[in-house]
């Protein structure tokens, strides 16, 4: 724990990146600890949960986007959370990052009652330890100091590894170590006593008559059924027909589409948790009726998703690809999966059931780190400089706002294109020149080389003229 505190002190200040691995690998250490000397014992979802949370920690260390890396550290609290607890029913998977915050005034005291617990007549076996600290510690520092004024390359060296704060800087480590110190003891705290969120019982609603809850739905069946099949008429009738008789234009028609199927996706989702809990659950021609009319809404919702994300494809192809857009349709991908969950859950019966609260939370973790290694930044630039090569058009605006990770795809770019998308990225960069190797992302890394090799060379008025300044190429909806 306290090497937890000590770490976020020295690393955390500089910003985001392989420093959270190393601030959160002790911590992890110590909730191992804490939980074997309470007599916990690691389970198979234990481990994958904890290492799930440390490969999504892998992100901010690979990819420079702010977006990813927020949504990636989220999910590795969240899933750290779920190997604190054991969780495994719906409300241990959504209530356990609570316990964390729970424990830390507990945490507090815990820590206190044992520390004092374990220096009573403890001073002979702490002073020898204390003394090998202190004296490694002066001799790395005078015969540091004087290799370093003795060579300039192994100055440079040293500098590069170490951390390098001036006094100014004193309240904010401070607070850092503070921040880091009272996690750890939290985590610690929670992995030897955790909240036990799985004896929170969910009661079943009140079980219906078949007609009352199964007409609306076979009814909704029907429903699905029958705009899935004007899709198939569009597919195969074309476009030009529909856009004829309706009068949108091509990319009126499929941003129109999108956000109505993806919210149908959603709904569908609440449809299907209100009806089991509704549903007669008594006989087995109850439970078949169940699984026949549910499968059949949630294999119409599989098809309501491809087209929500061909709605998307066209889009794309008229107006470009952004952020917003690539990141809600990874989200469409991730709800068809959880469909495909409820479904394998309804096939497996009680089993499935009782699996599916930590499938569906595996699935949310796994997708996560997927966008984060996919690198959205860079499928953007990609996506659209494919399409300059294509059609010749592109909004230079738009790449000023996007991370390194985007600089391998817009160097490809002719000139003077080239130099006005990356300048916004260049002069960001500039600011955080001074970052250390530690709080320094790999995108970031290759970014700086790329520039250095050829930095941009367009002047305001050349980029003005080709619109790097004024949003013109993209609908701006979203």
């Amino acid at each position: 724990m306290l090497a937890t505190a000590v770490l976020s002190m020295l690393l955390l200040g500089e910003g985001i990146g392989l420093n959270l691995l190393f601030v959160a690998v002790p911590a992890s250490l110590a909730a191992f600890f804490a939980a074997r000397a309470a007599g916990r014992r690691p389970r198979a979802w234990t481990v994958a949960w904890a290492a799930g949370g440390l490969l999504l920690l892998l992100v901010p260390t690979l990819r420079d986007a702010g977006w990813p890396t927020f949504l990636a550290m989220v999910s590795a609290l969240a899933l750290g959370s779920l190997a604190l607890h054991g969780s495994r029913t719906w409300p241990g998977v959504l209530f356990a990052p609570f316990g964390l915050f729970a424990s830390v005034g507990p945490g507090i005291r815990w820590a206190v009652q044992g520390i004092r617990a374990r220096a009573d007549g403890s001073r002979d076996r702490w002073g020898p330890v204390v003394r090998t600290v202190v004296v490694a510690t002066v001799l790395l520092l005078v015969f540091g100091a004087l290799f370093a004024s003795a060579d300039a390359a192994f100055a440079d060296l040293l500098g590069g590894l170490t951390p390098d704060f001036s006094v100014a800087d004193g309240p904010w480590r401070v607070l850092l170590f503070l921040v880091g110190l009272i996690s750890a003891v939290a985590v610690a705290r929670t992995a030897a006593a955790p909240m036990r969120w799985d004896r929170i019982r969910i009661r079943p609603g009140k079980a219906r008559r078949r007609a009352e809850w199964a007409l609306p739905l076979i009814a909704l069946d029907l429903l699905f059924a029958a705009f899935i099949a004007v899709q198939l008429a569009v597919l195969f009738g074309g476009y030009r027909k529909v856009l004829a008789e309706t009068d949108l234009s091509y990319a009126e028609y499929a941003r129109q589409g999108f956000w109505q199927l993806l919210w149908a996706t959603l709904l569908t989702l609440v449809v299907i948790a209100l009806a089991l809990r509704s549903a007669p659950r008594g006989r087995t021609a109850d439970r078949t009726l169940v699984r026949s009319v549910l499968g059949t809404l949630c294999t119409l919702t599989l098809v309501v998703v491809a087209s929500a994300l061909r709605r998307m494809d066209l889009y794309v192809d008229a107006y470009g690809l952004t952020r917003l857009r690539i990141s809600v349709a990874a989200m469409e991908i991730w709800l068809g999966l959880v469909i495909v969950l409820i479904m394998a859950a309804g096939a497996l019966g009680a089993v499935g059931a009782r699996r599916l609260p930590r499938a569906v939370a595996a699935s949310a973790g796994a997708a996560v780190l997927a966008f984060g290694l996919m690198s959205p930044d860079a499928v953007v630039a990609e996506r659209n400089v494919q399409r300059y090569e294509e059609s010749r058009k592109i909004d230079l605006s738009y790449f000023r706002d996007l991370s390194a990770d985007a600089v391998p795809a817009l160097d490809r770019l002719p000139e003077p294109q080239r130099s006005c998308a990356l300048e916004g990225i260049a002069d960001a960069l500039g600011q955080e020149a001074d970052k250390p190797w530690y709080a320094t992302s790999l995108g970031e890394a290759r970014a700086r080389d790329l520039l250095a090799k050829r930095p941009p060379t367009a002047d305001y008025d050349t980029c003005r003229r080709l619109g790097a300044y004024d949003s013109r190429m993209l609908d701006g909806s979203y």
